[in-house]
């Protein structure tokens, strides 16, 4: 067994030993601004600390619970809620960015849906806009994959749990993701550029997740939270203090919907 995925097996035999749970179904990645979303999933039958599980680590960033709970939805399936996300920019190693969603092909998930916070194109996703990721752009110049590993990313944002979303909430915009390196946010001209490329919202996480997702044999739902406008396009400078309280103001809504789009799954 390749190395990244010995180390995902372990990392889910450490998970159902400390949970009793051999299987789950379904797992969430939850970034800024939708850990609230784990609470109205369903019943949270144990919570464990990411630092405790082999090949993750205590969050680097402001929002991030840095936990892994299992979950037992309103529908009796087993939800594996992953608040420990490692990004690009951390310097770990593309291996530890995609460790969480092989972890969870490891531990039975068929499904898996990744949430970001990130910056709008469009004026129109204002600060506290849902958006379903339809495609992205891979700004990082890396790959999760290794070796001579040849993956069809056609369709790698699964429409037809897009479709389930908007069975949820029809008004649900969709757009292009572009993931940026990070941890800087990016320039205007930047953003313009990757405005041209086609994409609509920017940020740094996802893209490479999802690709590992795929590889992985996972079914991918991608739903970012427009936390601000973006760089040239807002009036003011950013910060990372507007993308926390974007996300707080927006936690109910989006929790809400995220949990309603679970129990369709």
């Amino acid at each position: 067994m390749p190395e990244p995925f010995a180390a995902a097996a372990e990392s889910a035999a450490a998970i159902a030993a400390a949970t009793g749970v051999e299987r789950h179904d379904i797992a969430l990645v939850l970034g800024s601004g939708w850990g609230e979303a784990a609470e109205l999933i369903g019943e949270t039958t144990h919570t464990l600390s990411a630092a405790d599980i082999p090949g993750f680590h205590a969050p680097a960033v402001v929002g991030h619970p840095g936990t892994i709970r299992s979950v037992l939805t309103h529908t009796g399936k087993r939800a594996l809620i992953i608040g420990a996300r490692t990004h690009f920019y951390e310097k770990r190693g593309v291996r530890a960015v995609a460790h969480g969603v092989r972890t969870a092909a490891a531990a039975g998930c068929a499904q898996v849906v990744l949430t970001n916070g990130c910056g709008g194109l469009r004026e129109e996703y204002g600060p506290g806009s849902p958006v379903l990721i339809s495609d992205h752009i891979n700004l990082t110049a890396d790959s999760p994959l290794e070796g001579a590993t040849f993956v069809d990313l056609t369709d790698l944002y699964s429409s037809r749990l897009r479709d389930i979303a908007r069975e949820v909430d029809p008004t649900l915009p969709e757009g292009v993701y572009a993931q940026f390196t990070g941890p800087h946010y990016e320039t205007p001209a930047e953003v313009q550029m990757a405005k041209v490329m086609g994409a609509h919202l920017v940020g740094m996480s996802t893209a490479l997740e999802a690709i590992a997702a795929r590889h992985a044999g996972l079914e991918i739902l991608g739903i970012s939270l427009v936390t601000n406008l973006a760089a040239g396009i807002s009036p003011v400078p950013l910060s990372h203090a507007e993308v926390i309280e974007a996300g707080q103001a927006a936690g109910p809504r989006i929790s809400r919907l995220l949990a309603d789009i679970v129990a369709k799954l």
